[in-house]
């Protein structure tokens, strides 16, 4: 099979290289996916770079894709063969992604694509959707709640803001530009605020009455921990946070959460539980066909390189896929 693969890390120009590979047989268990679209994510050039060390002989990138499953593994449902599938976390701790023809996983990790989604927009799903879903179950909604999602035009952000309203909630969203709401302004979301430009708090206490929202969906707590002290946040609202471009120490300032009692939760949807992941993956499902996905831009195999680039440059806001 065609793939690409890296076996140490460093800039995609030096490290990514374009091999031919045994086809993979699904073992017990295992089901092989016909990948039609690798989906690459902000965490998968990150690895690549170095944020996750080549431990193995080498790694075939990315977590997220889409195909059909054209083998099964002895004690597999003989109906899933030929299924359309959507995948998660293929390449996390495994040396195997999807940017390769073929991949063998668990059956649990290639879920069934509903009738009407794409291929494309079902290996844009992943960490993004997963993500999005599994804040808004922390995030405990309720029809009527005020939910703030920052970064609302990223691949996570973009599905938050859609299930948060589909969940009853009006939602405010931060973006970095005009350019960057346009997306979020065709799906009818009125409520943005330019954080580059605005105070993300006046903002939301003047959408609020002075209130403050009731959630908040948060890819960045380096920059977002201080919109509590800014009152941000209504009482008993609940911060959910999955990531952070500063890893370090960050303060918080307890006299502004303790008597509100705001709860924060963090999370990494590579290592969610079993539990978690199941309800994840069926809440998902559920609102899948409810869900407009972004602009896709599709690279051959043979322009990985340009493709993890355009991931890395930030200046696209929709999903960069793989053909394969």
């Amino acid at each position: 099979m065609h793939a690409a693969r890296y076996r140490s890390n460093g800039s995609a120009r030096e490290v990514l290289e374009l091999v031919t590979l045994p086809d993979p047989e699904p073992g017990p268990g295992e089901v092989r996916v016909r990948v039609v679209y690798s989906g690459i994510n902000p965490s998968d050039v990150k690895s690549r770079a170095g944020s996750r060390r080549v431990e193995q002989e080498y790694v075939v990138p990315h977590s997220d894709g889409a195909g059909h499953i054209d083998a099964l593994g002895a004690g597999v449902d003989p109906a899933r063969l030929g299924q359309r599938v959507w995948i998660w976390n293929a390449q996390y701790g495994r040396r195997d992604g999807t940017a390769a023809q073929y991949v063998c996983l668990p059956a649990a990790q290639a879920v069934p694509l509903p009738d009407g989604v794409s291929l494309e927009a079902g290996a844009a799903l992943g960490i993004p959707a997963l993500t999005a879903i599994h804040a808004l179950r922390l995030a405990d909604i309720s029809a009527g709640d005020t939910v703030l999602v920052t970064g609302a035009a990223s691949n996570v952000g973009f599905y938050a803001a859609q299930m948060a309203r589909l969940a009853g909630a009006e939602v405010i969203g931060t973006v970095g530009g005009d350019g960057k709401a346009a997306a979020l302004h065709e799906l009818g979301f009125r409520r943005l605020i330019d954080y580059k430009r605005e105070a993300v708090a006046v903002r939301v206490q003047e959408w609020t009455a002075g209130r403050g929202a009731n959630a908040l969906i948060d890819l960045d707590f380096s920059r977002s921990a201080q919109l509590v002290r800014e009152g941000a946040l209504a009482e008993h609202a609940r911060f959910v946070c999955y990531g952070s471009n500063d890893r370090g120490d960050i303060p918080i300032h307890f006299a502004a959460w303790l008597p509100r009692a705001i709860s924060l939760h963090f999370f990494l949807v590579y290592t969610l539980t079993a539990r978690a992941r199941q309800a994840a993956i069926a809440d998902l499902q559920e609102c899948l066909p409810r869900l407009a996905h972004h602009a896709v831009e599709v690279y051959p195999l043979d322009e990985i390189v340009r493709a993890h680039e355009r991931v890395e440059s930030g200046r696209f806001a929709g999903k960069v896929l793989i053909a394969l």
